[in-house]
């Protein structure tokens, strides 16, 4: 099953509070991710077991350098309403204090790191649509891994993000260590990651 795309017009509303809206009351099909990308809903079966094991690796890593007063959320919806997004990352890794309880979404700027793992019907929103949105939205670091690239799997870093554009902090294959920055500082190894 690929992505599908909802464009309708929003009701209720124009714009970013109708997209939300439509997002919010829609009966969408159980165990699938249910996204705004550049204001279109997509809907995206979900992820193989691959994908998942990758996004707990990285967790796991994670946990061991983060602080106290932090959380690494694997559902939390993460909203770039500039770029009229509204997207839930593999990973995103956000300051408690900052994910307001009783709400439906956080400000993408309120995370440190946000992770995607791409899958086939998913790829290029990962790579072009939501980079440009988190980079939009000054998070300081946006970790790409890409076991569906051209030719191998690739894992790249964005970072240092200024006028709506990431700087590629690293760019390599599976299997090649990963340095993320301050504040987390921490080597990630890739090798161990499943290859489709």
């Amino acid at each position: 099953m690929s992505a599908l795309t909802v464009q309708q017009e929003p009701r209720g509303g124009d714009g970013w509070e109708g997209l939300v809206r439509l997002w919010e009351e829609t009966d969408w099909p159980e165990g699938c991710k249910v996204e705004i990308i550049e204001g279109i809903v997509t809907v995206a079966p979900p992820p193989v077991n691959d994908h998942n094991l990758i996004a707990e690796a990285v967790q796991r890593r994670l946990y061991t350098v983060i602080a106290a007063d932090w959380g690494i959320h694997q559902t939390l919806n993460v909203a770039v309403p500039s770029r009229s997004g509204l997207y839930i990352p593999v990973l995103v890794v956000v300051p408690r204090e900052k994910v307001p309880e009783g709400e439906k979404f956080v400000p993408a700027a309120a995370a440190e790191l946000v992770v995607e793992v791409t899958s086939k019907s998913t790829a290029v929103n990962d790579r072009v649509s939501k980079l440009n949105g988190y980079a939009a939205a000054g998070v300081p670091l946006y970790l790409l891994i890409d076991p569906h690239a051209t030719g191998s799997p690739t894992i790249h870093l964005y970072g240092e993000p200024s006028d709506g554009k990431y700087r590629v902090l690293h760019a390599g294959k599976f299997g090649e260590a990963v340095h993320l920055p301050e504040p987390f500082d921490l080597v990630l190894d890739t090798f161990g990651f499943p290859r489709p």
